[in-house]
């Protein structure tokens, strides 16, 4: 069984507003982008949600409660206008790691077809990532 948490900043992330701003300036229709670390667990049979929020919180290598929130993810693939950057080449672990970009347009999800734009034009590089939509 696996398990998916995002892990995201509460504060102001510069990555994501310079990915913001570099859409925008590519002609991309965006208002919002939110970047977070994406941890597939791969290893969870029968661990509750609280176990495995605290297990990742206890990790201060993967989280720190003064900059960081948690939300634990229903499915294993990605939210609408979402998509995961996965790094070529990694060596396979119990837990898998994704760079997630979610972007908005007002409070709705971007459509899928501006999600790849978005995607073939900045976030990722083909040649060393694979985006997961």
């Amino acid at each position: 069984m696996e398990r998916v948490v995002a892990i995201g900043l509460k504060i102001p992330d510069n990555t994501a507003y310079t990915a913001f701003a570099t859409l925008r300036r590519l002609g991309i229709a965006v208002e919002r982008v939110e970047r977070c670390d994406i941890l597939q667990f791969v290893d969870v049979d029968g661990e509750s949600d609280e176990a495995l929020r605290q297990r990742v919180e206890r990790d201060e290598t993967l989280f720190n409660p003064n900059k960081h929130r948690l939300a634990i993810l229903k499915s294993g693939s990605p939210r609408p206008g979402e998509v995961w950057i996965e790094t070529l080449g990694e060596r396979p672990e119990a837990v898998r790691r994704y760079v997630g970009w979610r972007l908005f347009k007002g409070n709705e999800a971007l459509p899928r077809e501006t999600l790849v734009a978005a995607v073939e034009a900045l976030l990722c590089n083909p040649a060393i990532e694979r985006a997961i939509y």
